[in-house]
């Protein structure tokens, strides 16, 4: 159980990479406003993650309970921060013109795309599956030690 866990947090992990890229190379960083996810937001979420899963395998090497409990600890509020990504996503992809004014308020500007317009829906979905899969399995790990 424990591995597996490991390894769904691994494949979770590589989807966000992917994800993250797509939302840096499609420009959220060079203009600010264009993307409906807040920075802060999305890398909260991924330092979180990654220093869970530094933990996580910390706990498998040292088989702590202490630290499967502080792994499963992070992973909750990395888990509400995905919510809310996913929850501030979906009204962008369903909308057939995601585009958001970059500029002063009621000034004219041109209009820029979102840049997690560009996330794959397989790859949202399988992260949030994994996701999912790994806070469950991280918390039986946790129970069962």
């Amino acid at each position: 159980m424990h591995i597996a866990a490991l390894v769904t947090w691994l494949v979770t992990a590589l989807g966000g990479f992917y994800l993250l890229g797509t939302w840096i190379a499609r420009g959220a960083l060079r203009a600010p406003g264009s993307s409906r996810l807040p920075a802060p937001v999305l890398f909260g979420h991924f330092l979180l993650a990654a220093a869970g899963l530094v933990v996580w395998i910390v706990y498998l090497a040292a088989d702590n309970k202490a630290l499967a409990w502080t792994a499963f600890g992070l992973l909750v509020p990395v888990a509400l921060l995905g919510l809310a990504m996913f929850a501030r996503w979906l009204p962008t992809v369903r909308s057939r013109h995601a585009v958001t004014p970059v500029g002063a308020p009621g000034a004219a500007a041109p209009a820029v795309e979102a840049p997690e317009r560009h996330f794959p829906i397989p790859v949202v979905l399988a992260h949030g599956v994994f996701a999912v899969a790994t806070v469950i399995l991280v918390l039986i790990s946790a129970v069962q030690k």
